[in-house]
This record gives structure tokens, C-alpha cells and sequence, in this order.
């Protein structure tokens, strides 16, 4: 399979043209009976991902967001533990948004995710984001009630503000070092149904169960309208959408884990070289190590025969 090829397929390059309808969540790129596959080239692509994230850890450049956005059930959580299963933990954090806090609500709508955003040389996962302030917030108005703004700037136009205004951020963001990728996991209303029964019928899975998911269900054709209003107005070139098809989470995983690393390599990430009076510095330091092991640890006889009498 030619993974960039396939990777392709799913970035939103014309977002004037872009529609939800188009893309079909039960996609599986023509492997459908090839799940071994799939999870074959995922444990590759997770061996690569770590062998990047080192070089990004020790270069300290760079910084990586990845934004995971979906229905409830959509397997963000899933992508989040099998795709970055060989990171480093030391380099990478995990943020999950859900209601906002008083004290959340009492700043602008991107301050909570702000105050979160990924350090150079790590790679900062949003398990949703501050997309959720053009989606949930938009198909639940009240909830904007919450935030406190000023009523004369609660108008017909706030969403294509704050459309602009995160357009505006993840192009400071990008022109300051921030790898952007964002992904939308793409499922059915009827993959969510099975899923969601899942959680019902498994024990083991009751505590994912919320009453909410169920009510929120309702509100489906509401959520594609605002998901696919969100694609349109912010895929951009510096930080473009992909729609991952989330059906079949194998299929979403690898596609995941594909794009994440196709996007690390475009960054031309090396070890930091070591050059100069530095360079000089730890060849003393070798020298001196090698030395000490030839000269300063060697054994006397007398230890070497208590140590062979005690094994």
C-alpha cells in the first residue's frame, strides 16, 4: 500500500468545496479483509514514531500538536493509546477538554487550551479542543450564555469570528514553531449506535457509559452541519483537516499514526551535532572514563579471591 497516496486522500485541500457527504466513515482503503495488515504496519509506524519524537525531544525546536476531534464513541481515546503507545512520556501530554470550569469561562474562549499548548521538542495531543467552542457551544446555544460576553458582541457573526480568530492562532502558532495536525474521526450514526451498546453490554466498558452521549445523539444532523461548517472555514495550508474514517478503528488508527509521522518527516528533524570546544570537551571526558577503567577500578588479588570464593 502507498501510504502517502492514501494519506492524501483524506486531507481537506479545498475547503470552499468541501462536504461532509462526500466522505464515507466506513472507508478501509480497499483492506477491508486485511485488518492483520493494518496492524501490522501500525507496529511499524509506532517504531518510527518513536525513533522522530527522540530527535524532536533532543532537538528542541520544534513543537507538535496533534488535535483529535469527533462524536462521542469516535475512538478518540483509542487513537491516543494505540498510536502513540511507544512514545516517550517524557516528551508528550495528553489534554483532554471537557465542560468548562467558572474560571474557564471567565477568559476568552481560547485561554484553557492556550495555557496547554505544547513546549519545543514535544508533542501535545488535544483530545478535543478549542474547536468545541464552534461546535458544541454553536449547537448549544445556552451554553454561550455561560461565557459572560458582552451582548452587544453576541451577534449573527461570532462564529465566523471565531472561525477567524483560530484560523489567526494557528498561523502565529505554525510561523512560531508548532506543528499543527488535525484530524476529524469520521463515524456513523450507526457505528456510534453499536458502539454505545457496546458500553451497555460489557461491564468492563460501563464507566465510559454517559446519559449525555445519548441525549447528544439527538442532535446529530445538527453536529454534521457544524462539523462540516468548522472544515470549511478552518483547513487551511498551514494547518489543513483530515477526515479520517473512523468505522473501522484499526483502519483510523493506522491512517492516524501514517499522517502523524508523514508530518515529522517533513520537518527534517536530526540530533543536535556537536561540534567545536564541546566536541573536545567530551573526548577529554571519554579519555579520562577509559582511563579510569583501566587503571583506577582494577581489582587487587586479594579482592579477586574473596570474590571468587563467595561465587
Amino acid at each position: 500500500m502507498k501510504q502517502k497516496k492514501l494519506i492524501k486522500r483524506f486531507v481537506v485541500e479545498k475547503p470552499d468545496r468541501f462536504r461532509l457527504s462526500d466522505h464515507d466513515p466506513a472507508y478501509s482503503g480497499g483492506f477491508g479483509v486485511e485488518k492483520d495488515m493494518a496492524k501490522t504496519i501500525l507496529t511499524s509506524d509506532i517504531k518510527r514514531l518513536s525513533e522522530l519524537q527522540e530527535r524532536l525531544y533532543a532537538q528542541e525546536r520544534w513543537a507538535v500538536l496533534v488535535i483529535l476531534q469527533g462524536m462521542d464513541a469516535a475512538g478518540k481515546d483509542g487513537v491516543i493509546k494505540h498510536v502513540m503507545t511507544g512514545v516517550n512520556p517524557l516528551g508528550c501530554d495528553v489534554h483532554a477538554f471537557k465542560t468548562p470550569s467558572s474560571e474557564e469561562l471567565s477568559h476568552d474562549f481560547l485561554w484553557r487550551t492556550n495555557m496547554r499548548l505544547p513546549e519545543r521538542g514535544r508533542i501535545g495531543i488535544f483530545n478535543r479542543s478549542y474547536y468545541e467552542e464552534v461546535l458544541v457551544v454553536r449547537v448549544h446555544p445556552e451554553m454561550l450564555a455561560k461565557e459572560k460576553l458582552p451582548r452587544d458582541l453576541v451577534t449573527k457573526n461570532i462564529w465566523k469570528q471565531r472561525f477567524k480568530d483560530i484560523r489567526s492562532l494557528e498561523r502565529y502558532l505554525v510561523r512560531n514553531g508548532t506543528l499543527i495536525v488535525k484530524f476529524f474521526l469520521h463515524m456513523s450514526r450507526e457505528e456510534q449506535r453499536r458502539r454505545l451498546l457496546a458500553r451497555l453490554d460489557e461491564p468492563a466498558k460501563h464507566w465510559k457509559f454517559s446519559s449525555s452521549d445519548i441525549k447528544e445523539r439527538s442532535y446529530w444532523d445538527d453536529y454534521m452541519a457544524a462539523y462540516e461548517a468548522m472544515i470549511r472555514h478552518t483547513s487551511t495550508e498551514e494547518a489543513p483537516w483530515h477526515i479520517i474514517p473512523a468505522d473501522h478503528k484499526w483502519f483510523a488508527q493506522m491512517v492516524v499514526a501514517s499522517t502523524i509521522i508523514e508530518a515529522l518527516d517533513s520537518l527534517n528533524i536530526e540530533f543536535p551535532k556537536v561540534e567545536g570546544p564541546a566536541l573536545d570537551e567530551m573526548n577529554r571526558v571519554r579519555d579520562a572514563l577509559l582511563d579510569e577503567d583501566t587503571s583506577s577500578i582494577r581489582l587487587s588479588d586479594e579482592p579477586r579471591r574473596l570474590v571468587r570464593s563467595l561465587s
